[in-house]
């Protein structure tokens, strides 16, 4: 069952959520990550049940990313496969592995970064750091094609 947000709800969270997309694009992180909190606060318990969480928290930890606030990216990301959807996410999966990779959890990263890579292909490291992408083929089987 898919719940819904009164019209006011959503629309005030979307609003917060679009003001923290116009301060990620400008690189002003942490200002975003502040106005993605604002609307996370927004969502009603348990707020893992709305779609609006699922996105959030995926800019949640997107934002963290860039900001290097890796530990808090993992937990925002981590939570963000509990949501709607979430878990069918390739984007969501690529953050948190690249969060973990940072902080040197490699089993952990190689486990995110491959369902990234299973869900989307090599399309999803495509405008990312190479280094990503040469960590995971270093750490799994190379597909029986040979190519990547």
């Amino acid at each position: 069952m898919q719940l819904v947000l009164p019209d006011e709800l959503h629309n005030r969270i979307q609003a917060l959520s679009a003001e923290g997309d116009s301060l990620a694009e400008s690189t002003t992180y942490e200002k975003a990550i502040e106005k993605y909190n604002e609307a996370w606060s927004l969502l009603p318990d348990p707020k893992n049940e709305w779609e609006a969480s699922t996105w959030l928290l995926a800019a949640i930890g997107d934002a963290c990313f860039f900001s290097g606030y890796y530990t808090s990216g993992i937990e925002a990301l981590q939570y963000s496969l509990t949501c709607p959807g979430g878990a069918d996410n390739p984007f969501i999966f690529l953050r948190l592995g690249q969060c973990q990779f940072e902080k040197n959890e490699y089993a952990a990263a190689t486990e995110n970064l491959c369902s990234a890579y299973m869900l989307q292909g090599k399309e999803i490291f495509a405008s990312e750091s190479p280094k990503y992408f040469e960590f995971l083929k270093t750490r799994i089987q190379s597909p029986a094609s040979g190519e990547w």
